[in-house]
């Protein structure tokens, strides 16, 4: 890759805070100034909004480089500091989650209660014979169970392994193994698109495979006919008959809290070690600051699954650290209407949401009428979350979800960092549409070129973090090697050794391009295996989408650069037209010669893409992530390479079939 990726587009609108918020804001300007001054002592400061069994001696060693130790010698329990330290200050009648299950059926858990089964599932825990230390997987729904699980284990000191509910039995029992798990947490399934999806199913196959399993904890939530063994247990028989008395045990700062797999381009994937207090201060404290959320009176809603960092940090250890009133949902956005969510938002007044710019683009195309029919007035702040969001989506969500007043903070962050490191502070920053904006207080990241130096303003290079940060990964499960050479080793001290070095030394490279714009607000633009060399020119596929967004025809986009005798590579697009444009015909020949010169025209004649496909779906993951992978197979006429993932593959056949008749234009 040569020194920088070109930056092509240029955004001028820019949106204040509202002032009665900025006023009101938990977080203001001053925390960057205190960060900046001592950036230790500001994460000490916010390790202070948990409570401690036992006060650290130290807030950081960086002795042995890139393993860092947060809070060194304290002690907590972080089921302690979700659940019961908001009963006992009399918060025990406050609704922590508002639950409403994909058929319509709804719980609500107070804090009270919450204590009482995280309790429960605990002394079960022990009387399966887990104790701390010991992985336990989990592989369930979106039902308050999960959550309870997850707090269960945090409580024991057991280190918990959450795998998406979607996932085959082959990514499960990887999964299972890696960790050496002894437990495995389920339902018999849970409700996705209006029936009944079976788990037990896919967790027999894998526990088949797996001899360290003892046990397999199964709730009833389906009511489905499932396969019974000896070491299944069914949860209303055990947890739901256990006693409600748990007293909650501290562990070291440092102790392994959860292990998240990630899957790697190539191989197996990646066990993601995170810790305990490091990472709860830092989800807490970004929980509360990037949100400003006031847990008395705002009810807060991620639409993420458990099964991904999101879940993990922003709907169970964030949320509840802090108290808060939450909404969980069990469901697909589009059961059993399209108009699911916004009538979520307007039954339970929901006051603060999360979600991703993939389902932000779905809602696009469904139209602007389904939201309009809501009362939405509960909403004062948006937040965005999973991959960079383009412009155009990012002043839909504004003008039809925020009504033109809300606050959007675009977080950037990843399953490695734990919690947010890049976004808007809604009190503070002038927003930008698609841009994630600056670091937050005690966050140092960068956009470099290929020798570790800052990019200028208006340039563009590589994401790198240059300081320690609380909730950052320790270290891959089991591989510390394999933490150094995927994380550290593209920049600084960790490509020439694994000796220890000063901590500017030691640089972390996410995998993700950005750029500064010319006020060097910070762009993400992806992934840069996802970048495209055109002509000796790096082109990110996210600015080439968004231009393609922002065309009035057009509701989605994917970009790939496809090998081309002329230009080394050449840009395919392939494009969802939004529900009222005629693509038959002329009519589409038409919109495909306009579309290529309205991405010429918005970024330069460099960008204009060869090949232009209107299809109806994108291949996407469960997690909404587009893959970019198949559709280079498409545009370079390979066979299909794995499509397991896939949340539907029968996208693939109707984009290949569509494929073999287009043309490539000039």
């Amino acid at each position: 890759m040569s020194e920088t990726l070109e930056n092509l587009s240029s955004e001028t609108r820019q949106f204040p805070p509202p002032e009665a918020l900025a006023a009101d804001a938990n977080v203001k300007a001053d925390a960057y100034e205190a960060a900046n001054a001592d950036r230790l002592a500001f994460w000490a400061e916010q390790a202070d909004r948990l409570t401690w069994a036992k006060k650290w001696d130290q807030v950081l060693d960086w002795s042995n480089p890139p393993f860092a130790k947060w809070f060194i010698g304290g002690e907590l329990n972080i089921a302690y500091n979700c659940v019961d330290r908001h009963v006992e200050a009399g918060q025990g009648e406050k609704v922590a989650i508002h639950w409403e299950g994909e058929p319509g059926d709804t719980r609500t858990i107070t804090y009270a209660e919450l204590l009482t089964l995280v309790s429960q599932a605990a002394n079960t825990l022990t009387d399966l014979g887990i104790t701390a230390g010991d992985r336990v997987a989990i592989y369930m729904p979106m039902i308050p169970e999960a959550a309870v699980a997850m707090l269960a284990c945090a409580r024991v000191g057991a280190t918990h392994s959450v795998v998406f509910g979607g996932f085959s039995v082959d990514a499960l029992s990887t999964r299972i193994k890696d960790a050496d798990a002894k437990l495995v947490i389920t339902a018999d399934g849970g409700y996705r698109r209006g029936k009944p999806s079976a788990l037990k199913p896919t967790v027999d196959e894998a526990v088949a495979q797996c001899p360290s399993i003892e046990n397999v904890l199964v709730v009833r939530r389906t009511g489905q006919d499932v396969a019974w063994t000896d070491k299944d247990k069914w949860w209303h028989e055990t947890v739901e008959q256990a006693s409600p008395e748990h007293k909650a045990q501290p562990f070291d700062s440092e102790h392994p809290l959860f292990i998240l797999y990630t899957s790697g381009t190539t191989g197996k994937p990646k066990g993601i070690l995170h810790t305990t207090g490091g990472y709860l201060t830092q989800a807490s404290y970004t929980q509360w600051a990037v949100f400003d959320l006031k847990p008395e009176t705002d009810v807060y809603w991620c639409t993420a699954d458990i099964g991904w960092v999101t879940g993990h940090s922003y709907i169970v250890y964030g949320p509840l650290s802090n108290g808060a009133t939450q909404v969980m949902y069990e469901g697909t956005p589009d059961t059993p209407g399209r108009d699911r969510f916004w009538q979520i938002v307007d039954k339970y007044k929901v006051s603060i949401l999360y979600t991703a710019p993939t389902l932000i683009r779905t809602m696009m195309k469904w139209g602007d009428d389904i939201p309009a029919g809501y009362d939405l007035s509960s909403l004062r702040i948006l937040g965005s979350v999973g991959e960079p969001i383009n412009p155009e989506a990012w002043m839909w969500y504004r003008e039809n979800i925020g009504r033109e007043r809300t606050p959007i903070v675009d977080t950037w962050w990843q399953t490695e960092t734990g919690s947010m490191m890049i976004s808007p502070l809604p009190g503070v920053t002038a927003t930008k549409p698609g841009s994630a904006m600056t670091p937050l207080p005690g966050i140092s990241a960068d956009v470099v070129d290929d020798t570790a130096q800052s990019v200028p303003n208006g340039g563009g290079g590589f994401l790198v973090l240059r300081d320690p940060w609380p909730s950052m990964l320790r270290t891959i499960w089991g591989d510390d090697k394999r933490f150094i050479d995927t994380y550290w080793s593209r920049f600084g001290a960790g490509a020439e050794s694994s000796s220890a070095g000063a901590s500017s030394d030691w640089i972390y490279f996410a995998g993700d391009g950005a750029k500064k714009d010319e006020d060097g607000a910070l762009w993400l633009l992806g992934r840069v295996d996802d970048v495209m060399l055109i002509s000796g020119h790096n082109i990110s596929t996210t600015e080439v989408e968004s231009a393609l967004v922002s065309h009035p025809s057009v509701a989605e986009s994917a970009v790939v650069g496809a090998t081309d005798p002329t230009t080394g590579q050449a840009i395919v697009a392939f494009v969802i037209p939004r529900g009222n444009v005629d693509t038959e015909g002329e009519a589409g020949e038409k919109l495909n010669v306009d579309l290529r010169n309205h991405v010429a025209k918005t970024l330069g004649p460099i960008a204009k893409p060869r090949q232009i496909m209107l299809v109806p779906e994108l291949p996407k993951t469960r997690s909404g992530k587009i893959m970019r992978r198949l559709l280079k197979d498409v545009a370079e006429n390979r066979s299909l390479g794995d499509v397991t993932t896939l949340q539907d593959s029968a996208v693939m056949d109707l984009i290949s079939k569509g494929m073999g008749g287009s043309k490539s234009e000039d």
